[in-house]
């Protein structure tokens, strides 16, 4: 299939607004593409109209497509081309690589048109925003495999791997798709949480009983062990395994021969509050601890254990299996309640000891593998802070021709200035990017035709925030974390801005 065929069918989602427009148009896509016997390309267009590479990452950024060569006028690239392509620039290593790869890129764009270089700068940088998230790229695949959605669904969440399935399903039917079951030593996508403004909203949401645990500051691991064999995977589905050692060496001494677990590995003090989130995260990223110090690890969830499914079982029967096999101070503090007061009470002494927040749970659900549940619920505290913006960027998709994602600074009193600590799309309401987009062109200091709009320091934002990281890419070795934008604030000036030093103490705080 010829690339320009995707790039077409992405511009196509992306300029409409209707859910059964997009599925329809990705379905008839991916049909065709199974029609021409590409199981490879199956694969590949579900990924890249997800937004995803199957490379994951390959070293390009805006910085490599901001000067492209001109477009080639006839589409002659294919699909399984560009992404071995891909796979040969993620490749490159070694002295002189930073040229190779951009000799690669360039030869690469001088044989796209103008449609395609469009479509892979979006690719490459991240921003190919068009509306196509799982629940739409789910239903589309059913709809060209001619096979029920929940089964998609089902198959996707077991593979931890939709590509994977859409390339089974679309190719091979129903019978494809009996290989995608629980299987140790295969990861699963991890249930995700919805958000509850407060424990009160969370009970009320979950009936009126819920399952509080404690929301430690960690890193997410899902963990397989069959016999002394043991893997770890990332929430992203990455494996850690040998970057973990007290995780293996942990699993390894539970009674069982073998599990699928959910759990949290978290750095944490001498005296039992966490180190910052930074310090775990390091873990990750070296195999060697050096002198980072060790990780613990809390168990929260049991899918399989000694050649039993539990993923279908209520919450509170999969806890009754995890507290059989995994001892009280290596699993997650949990507080079954009705009672508004004491699930406060719980929040803030999880807080006090340093942590995100608590999860809400239903007794009764189900484990929805790769999906955000009705079933858990996130709390967390909100935290605000009034920033200016100090440049915005040019949005693609639905988007395009909208001044978007926003740059953010906090105010420097020793030097009269702004510091940027991070950017944010999020939380923007049509009506909002109408009007910033207009505003921002007055505010505008300098070309406004570029990939990013520089403006004069004047418009103060509210935003929220999860947290603060440590980073090098910002001037104050700080980021925001998990950043949205709650209102403009037309009723203060640039003067009253929070400061770089607020913003430190909350990077510094216990």
């Amino acid at each position: 299939m010829l690339l320009a065929d995707v790039a077409a069918a992405s511009t196509e989602v992306a300029a409409s607004s209707a859910r059964l427009v997009k599925i329809e148009r990705i379905a008839t896509l991916l049909a065709r593409s199974a029609a021409e016997d590409d199981t490879q390309a199956v694969a590949v267009i579900v990924s890249w109209l997800s937004g995803e590479l199957p490379q994951r990452q390959i070293g390009v950024g805006w910085a490599a497509l901001r000067t492209l060569p001109p477009p080639a006028a006839i589409p002659s690239l294919t699909v399984d081309d560009v992404d071995d392509r891909f796979s040969t620039i993620k490749a490159v290593a070694g002295k002189g690589s930073q040229a190779t790869r951009a000799g690669l890129v360039h030869e690469l764009f001088s044989a796209a048109t103008e449609t395609e270089q469009r479509f892979l700068r979006h690719l490459l940088s991240g921003e190919l925003r068009q509306g196509a998230l799982a629940g739409v790229m789910a239903d589309a695949v059913a709809k060209a495999a001619g096979l029920p959605a929940a089964e998609i669904r089902r198959a996707a969440m077991l593979a931890g791997n939709l590509p994977a399935v859409a390339a089974a399903a679309v190719t091979g039917g129903r019978a494809a798709l009996a290989d995608f079951r629980l299987r140790v030593g295969r990861p699963v996508g991890p249930m995700l949480a919805q958000t509850a403004t407060s424990v009160d909203d969370a009970l009320q949401r979950l009936g009126g009983t819920a399952v509080l645990e404690a929301k430690l500051d960690g890193a997410r691991v899902q963990i397989h062990r069959s016999g002394c064999d043991v893997s770890i995977y990332t929430r992203s589905l990455d494996d850690v395994t040998h970057r973990l050692p007290e995780v293996v060496e942990a699993t390894l001494a539970l009674p069982a021969t073998e599990l699928i677990a959910d759990a949290e590995a978290i750095a944490l003090r001498p005296d039992g509050r966490p180190h910052l989130f930074q310090v775990t995260a390091a873990r990750f990223g070296r195999k060697d601890p050096g002198d980072l110090g060790p990780l613990s690890v809390f168990f929260f969830d049991l899918l399989h254990v000694d050649g039993r499914d539990l993923l279908d079982l209520p919450t509170e029967e999969r806890f009754g299996a995890l507290d059989a096999l995994v001892r009280q101070d290596q699993r997650v503090d949990r507080l079954v309640t009705t009672d508004t007061v004491a699930a406060q009470e719980f929040l803030e002494r999880t807080l006090a000891a340093g942590h995100e927040g608590v999860m809400a749970k239903s007794p009764h659900a189900a484990y929805e593998a790769g999906r955000r549940g009705a079933g858990w619920l996130k709390v967390k505290p909100v935290h605000t802070l009034d920033l200016v913006v100090l440049a915005v960027e040019w949005g693609s998709g639905r988007r395009q021709g909208k001044l978007s994602n926003i740059h953010l600074g906090a105010r420097d009193p020793d030097s009269s200035g702004f510091v940027m600590l991070g950017k944010t799309f999020k939380g923007m309401t049509d009506a909002m990017l109408e009007w910033q987009t207009q505003r921002f062109l007055e505010l505008a200091d300098g070309p406004t035709d570029g990939y990013v709009v520089h403006l004069r320091p004047e418009q103060v934002v509210e935003i929220a925030f999860d947290g603060v990281q440590r980073s090098s890419r910002y001037p104050a070795g700080m980021a925001l974390r998990f950043v949205r934008v709650l209102r403009y604030r037309d009723d203060k000036s640039p003067a009253e801005a929070d400061t770089v030093e607020t913003v430190r103490r909350f990077y510094e705080r216990d």
